[in-house]
C-alpha cells in the first residue's frame, strides 16, 4: 500500500481571535485548513483585513493560533514552548518580507550572515552559502554591494536568498511584489517558484497582484478570516 507523504505545512482548523474590549473578540482566522507540498507554491489572496497576514503569522509560529493545530514537517508545533517554537522557526522557516529591511550599512553578503550567526552556523561555511545563495537568486557578484547601489527588485532578491539561508522547509511570502513595477513583480515570482521547486520548499504567498497567481501551483482566497479550498492554477 502507498502511503500518501506528509505536507511540509499542514493547518488543521485554525482559529485566531483577540480580545476587542467591552465588543468581546475579533475573529482574524476562522477555522483555517490548508495543507501545501514541498515543492510547491500556494497563493493567498483576498482585501485587505481578510486575514492573510494572520494566517502568515501563525504559519510562522510567531503567533499562537487560539485553536487548532499547525504542523511542520509532520510534527504539531501549537504545543511547543516560546524558545522551542523559535529554534523550530530559525531552522524550519523562512520568512520574505514585504519590504527587505536591508541594513543600509552591511553588504548584500552581510545581509545574508547575520542570520546564520544567530542559528550558530559556522562563519566559513555560512559564507560560503550566501555566496551561494546570491548566485541562485541571480545576485552572483553583488556580494559586496549595499542596498542604496541596488535596484528594488535586486533588494528583494537578496530578501529572498536570506529568507533561504537557514534551509528552511517551509517559504513564506509576504507581499513580495508590492513595491515593484510589473517586470521586476514578474521576475520575482518566477524566482520564487523557481525555488521552491529546485529546493523543495513548501511555499506560501500572499500577494494582490492576482496577474501573476497563474506562475503558482494553487490559489485560495481569504474573506473574513475563513479560507476556501485551494484551486489549481498549472497543469
Amino acid at each position: 500500500m502507498t502511503m500518501n507523504p506528509v505536507p511540509a505545512l499542514n493547518l488543521v482548523n485554525v482559529s485566531l481571535s483577540y480580545p476587542d474590549g467591552d465588543a468581546g473578540t475579533i475573529t482574524a482566522l476562522d477555522g483555517v485548513t490548508l495543507s501545501v507540498d514541498s515543492g510547491t507554491v500556494t497563493s493567498v489572496v483576498g482585501p485587505s483585513g481578510s486575514g492573510k497576514s494572520s494566517l502568515l503569522a501563525v504559519a510562522a509560529t510567531l503567533v499562537r493560533p487560539t485553536s487548532g493545530e499547525i504542523q511542520i514537517g509532520g510534527v504539531d508545533v501549537t504545543g511547543l514552548e516560546d524558545r522551542q517554537r523559535t529554534a523550530l522557526r530559525r531552522k524550519e522557516v523562512g520568512i520574505v518580507f514585504q519590504q527587505p529591511n536591508l541594513l543600509p550599512s552591511l553588504t548584500a553578503v552581510e545581509q545574508l550572515l547575520i542570520g546564520e550567526h544567530l542559528r550558530g552556523g559556522a562563519p566559513k561555511a555560512a559564507r560560503f552559502r550566501a555566496l551561494e545563495l546570491l548566485d541562485v537568486v541571480g545576485l552572483a557578484g553583488a556580494g559586496n554591494k549595499r542596498p542604496h547601489q541596488l535596484s528594488g527588485g535586486q533588494r528583494q532578491r537578496v530578501n529572498i536568498a536570506r529568507a533561504l539561508m537557514g534551509e528552511p522547509t517551509v517559504l513564506l511570502v509576504d507581499e513580495p511584489t508590492a513595491a515593484l513595477d510589473k517586470a521586476r513583480s514578474e521576475s520575482v515570482v518566477r524566482l520564487l517558484c523557481k525555488v521552491t521547486r529546485d529546493q523543495q520548499l513548501a511555499t506560501v504567498m500572499v500577494t494582490h497582484d492576482t496577474e501573476f497567481v497563474p506562475l503558482t501551483d494553487a490559489v485560495v482566497t481569504m474573506t473574513d478570516g475563513m479560507l476556501h479550498s485551494p484551486t489549481p492554477v498549472r497543469a
